[in-house]
């Protein structure tokens, strides 16, 4: 493989978009976030049957109306979700596209498995079918995880290395230090980073079979895609519009079943490599994983952090659970403040931290432009 030139220091966040519960793209997304606008509704038939009939869904999320009807016949959710937001992201601004497309373009989606739903829907009809083969082709790549990636760079000409990386929540964070170590070796000009969960019968009720008994008293399950648009900082190019630095992520894993430690350790690393203080951490967006996990992350954050009292972004309670995609919405929570906020943010540290019950936990500083 060709080697790329790449710039000096920390990689840096250029663009953003999401497919969210309040819409498609950057504008919706942020708008929701600073009227704090819940979006929890009843779900109909067409949703399927689910353990508590509600959700946080995009909203009219049809791919092929989305899309169009070329090529998308066979297209799952998640893999439209993820496709939708690769899009909003490159036709966001002219050099997204120029820069985010093409030769060295690569991309790193985080996930959980894919598609439930496409994986037990092609299952059942081998099944139920009159043979075990009398199945439909055509949406047998639906069932492979790395689909919605695959799919995205077919549909932008990404021709740079293609990753799908499982991990829960964390899912986003490992997609995001795996963009880090693929500009730092030269392996790729830009990375389009991101994670993409989809709402499904299928989720539902494996989430309600495998939950720790909290799932009442926590978020519904959300869905959608966050996207960032990651790039070699090159402070010789005045045309890069540089929204936040990569200053660090910090992955860890659960060696007692208290994920508490394991953050605190995570977070305490980042801070010393950085050479962060505490009081310099303006926001702090965490998963808000149900249950004693949820509470383990808020009691680290707080050890840690000693009191500081940044502001509170954690956007589970508004746009539900949201599974591998929370850590990609918790980047674009942090870049929608420090948006919102110019010349306030800057020099501030924007913190995300993430807990999964699989046994995983991270964390990342950003630099707030």
């Amino acid at each position: 493989m060709t080697t790329l030139t790449t710039g000096t220091g920390h990689p840096v966040i250029t663009a953003w978009s999401a497919v969210s519960p309040y819409g498609i793209g950057r504008d919706a997304y942020a708008a929701g976030l600073r009227e704090r606008r819940g979006t929890v509704t009843g779900l109909g038939a067409e949703h399927g049957t689910t353990p508590d009939g509600v959700g946080c869904l995009v909203p009219a999320f049809d791919v092929r109306a989305v899309l169009g009807k070329k090529g998308t016949r066979s297209m799952d959710r998640v893999t439209g979700l993820a496709v939708t937001a690769a899009g909003a992201l490159l036709d966001d601004a002219e050099r997204n596209r120029a820069v985010g497309t093409g030769e060295g373009a690569a991309f790193a989606l985080g996930t959980t498995t894919g598609s439930a739903q496409s994986m037990m829907d092609f299952t059942r009809d081998s099944l139920t079918g009159e043979q075990p083969f009398f199945v439909d082709p055509a949406r047998f790549p639906n069932t492979v995880m790395n689909c919605a990636a695959g799919q995205s760079a077919i549909w932008y000409q990404l021709k740079g290395p293609n990753a799908t990386i499982a991990g829960g929540r964390t899912a986003g964070l490992h997609a995001l230090n795996y963009a880090r170590r693929l500009l730092a070796s030269g392996r790729a000009r830009t990375v389009l980073c991101g994670a993409a969960e989809e709402f499904s019968p299928a989720r539902a009720w494996l989430e309600h079979h495998s939950g720790d008994g909290t799932r009442g008293t926590t978020p519904p399950l959300g869905e959608g895609c966050a996207m960032l648009l990651v790039e070699p900082h090159t402070p010789d190019d005045p045309a890069q519009p540089v929204l936040a630095e990569i200053l660090a992520v910090e992955l860890g894993v659960v060696l007692d079943g208290d994920p508490r430690p394991a953050l605190v350790t995570c977070l305490r690393s980042a801070l010393r490599r950085t050479g962060v203080e505490p009081d310099r951490v303006a926001a702090v967006a965490r998963s808000g994983a149900p249950g004693p996990h949820g509470a383990a992350e808020a009691d680290a954050v707080r050890e840690v952090l000693r009191g500081a009292g940044p502001a509170d972004l954690t956007p589970t309670g508004l746009i539900g659970d949201t599974g591998a995609a929370a850590a990609a919405f918790q980047a674009a929570a942090l870049l929608s403040y420090a948006a919102d906020r110019p010349g306030e943010s800057a020099g501030r540290i924007g913190l995300i931290t993430s807990v999964d019950r699989t046994g995983t936990v991270g964390c990342a500083l950003l630099g707030l432009r």
